[in-house]
């Protein structure tokens, strides 16, 4: 594996486990009163076209952690429009 690929790996990681505190407390809590609609909706179709960004490169840090963070946004999403 070449080096900008381990780079990539590690952003990504990183990224996606410092938004993942957010998605487990929002889940367990389901308290959504905090969270802005707008801002997980755009964050939501951000980080999707970020994955279809990843999949036309064949980018798999990109894929990977972008497909992880879509779902993790998207059940946050579902809980704000559900209980919000």
């Amino acid at each position: 594996m070449n080096p900008s690929t381990l780079i990539g790996f590690a952003a990504a990681t990183l990224t996606t486990l410092a938004f993942l505190p957010q998605v487990l407390h929002t889940l367990k809590s389901r308290d959504t009163k905090g969270l802005s609609l707008a801002m997980y909706g755009a964050f939501s179709a951000g980080v999707f076209l970020w994955l279809i960004y990843g999949v036309m490169l064949r980018e798999w840090p990109i894929i990977i952690a972008n497909g992880i963070t879509f779902l993790l946004a998207m059940s946050v999403l579902v809980l704000k429009l559900r209980h919000g």
